[in-house]
């Protein structure tokens, strides 16, 4: 007998497919469990409308993630942590801290499984890979800081974003390096408007004056 799967089924076929099985098999089993209909031309017409349906959500579905993956490409995500002279953290950032701190950053809740990381046990910057299953590969900046050094990164993150330094840089163990930050070019002060207009006005002395009177 022909029948429609209406449920994915081990090494008979998925949903949607057609295919042939023994009569009492499908009678006794696929039928009534509602795991498959028989392949009548009219079951034939309504199962091909739930596919193109199906396959409308689907496709609907695979551009939200695109575009949310997008919005997250190349996020930074900061943490401070403990850690040894090696660089070694005393524990790890989790997929779910990332997961939630993300969450904060950009408000795209993701499942923490689609994080492609175990847990990032060192300092230093990680580029953590975020699984969509969609055209869009996105992945993110994980920047994980000594905890003592939070003043110090938080002083270059500024210089940074003033166009003072080029960037934040790390020494192998992960560990931040200190920079030098650039001093910021003096100001020429302008004088007040009301110097410069009075300088532009004639000047009359005294003796002038008088001599005009």
């Amino acid at each position: 007998m022909k029948v429609i799967l209406l449920a994915d089924i081990y090494k008979q076929g998925v949903a949607g497919e057609v295919i042939e099985v023994a009569n009492g098999y499908a009678r006794n089993y696929l039928i009534p469990k509602r795991m498959a209909v028989q392949a009548t031309e009219g079951e034939m017409k309504r199962v091909k409308k739930l596919r193109e349906a199906a396959e409308a959500r689907r496709l609907q579905y695979e551009g939200m993630l695109n575009e949310l993956g997008r919005k997250i490409d190349g996020t930074e995500i900061v943490f401070f942590r403990r850690a040894a002279n090696t660089g070694k953290l005393f524990g790890s950032v989790t997929t779910q801290e990332i997961a939630d701190e993300l969450n904060r950053l950009t408000s795209v809740d993701i499942n923490r499984r689609r994080i492609s990381q175990q847990g990032i046990r060192d300092t230093g910057v990680h580029v953590v890979p975020v699984r969509l299953g969609t055209d869009v590969s996105p992945v993110l900046n994980v920047v994980v800081i000594a905890e003592e050094e939070r003043i110090e990164f938080e002083r270059q993150r500024k210089a940074v974003a003033e166009g003072l330094l080029e960037s934040i840089r790390f020494d192998r163990t992960g560990h931040l390096i200190v920079q030098k930050i650039a001093e910021r070019p003096a100001v020429k002060e302008e004088a007040p408007v009301e110097a410069m207009v009075e300088e532009s006005l004639p000047q009359t002395t005294v003796e002038e004056e008088s001599a005009q009177a």
